[in-house]
């Protein structure tokens, strides 16, 4: 071989090892990049849930911790999710009074429609919150309490048997407001306001469940100084 074929060949090796190092660089930074990212959005998620959950049970109406009170419902088919979701409890002197549920309400018109939905013991609705939606600006995105008052419209509300013709939006005979040209958001959130509280009632019991009272220490007579007499 040549010189100037072993310098190509060298230079063309070279050339190689600098390409691979370089892919292997940018692949690592990409992934560190993403899993960055997706650490983030986890993030912000908790954090609009956190919100969201203070707007319907203010903090100044609980006395316990809300964020880490909670239950954990391992068949949560009814409320969209595949895997166990963790249900948050509001409680006065270890009295559960409202309990929050997340929600997935399937057919929005753009996909999911993220929400927390509050149920009172009594099973009233404390109110409704939209986490995340991607539905068209200016239309169905009114869901968004950011947009529009309407999810307050469930507030103190109440599903009157599991079949209630009045649980539905106004252009299917029900009592919710649809908005001008975007019926199939309200009606996917309507929707799923409703099986959050079929859901409550389901495992009503257990998430109503009490505080455990914790004992009160046996006295001891030595200790007091009381003493047995014959």
């Amino acid at each position: 071989m040549s010189s100037v074929g072993a310098t190509i060949n060298g230079a063309m090796r070279h050339n190689a090892l600098a390409l691979g190092a370089f892919a292997v660089l940018t692949a690592g930074a990409i992934a560190l990049a993403q899993s960055a990212t997706r650490e983030q959005i986890a993030a912000n998620r908790e954090q609009a849930r956190a919100r969201a959950l203070f707007q319907i049970v203010p903090q100044d109406q609980h006395d316990n911790d809300l964020l880490h009170d909670s239950h954990r419902l391992d068949r949560a088919e009814t409320l969209g999710y595949t895997e166990p979701v963790q249900l948050y409890r509001a409680r006065r002197n270890g009295v559960v009074h409202t309990v929050i549920l997340p929600v997935i309400a399937t057919g929005g018109y753009s996909g999911n429609i993220d929400l927390i939905v509050g149920i009172r013991s009594d099973e009233s609705v404390a109110g409704v919150r939209v986490l995340r939606h991607q539905e068209t600006p200016g239309l169905g995105d009114k869901v968004d309490i950011k947009k529009s008052n309407w999810i307050l419209s469930f507030n103190d509300s109440q599903l009157n048997g599991d079949k209630d013709p009045g649980w539905a939006v106004k252009k299917d005979g029900g009592q919710f407001d649809q908005f001008t040209g975007a019926t199939i958001t309200p009606r996917a959130v309507v929707n799923g306001v409703k099986q959050a509280i079929l859901t409550f009632r389901q495992h009503r019991a257990a998430l109503l469940q009490p505080l455990p009272v914790t004992p009160a220490p046996a006295t001891d007579p030595v200790a007091t100084g009381d003493s047995a007499h014959d």
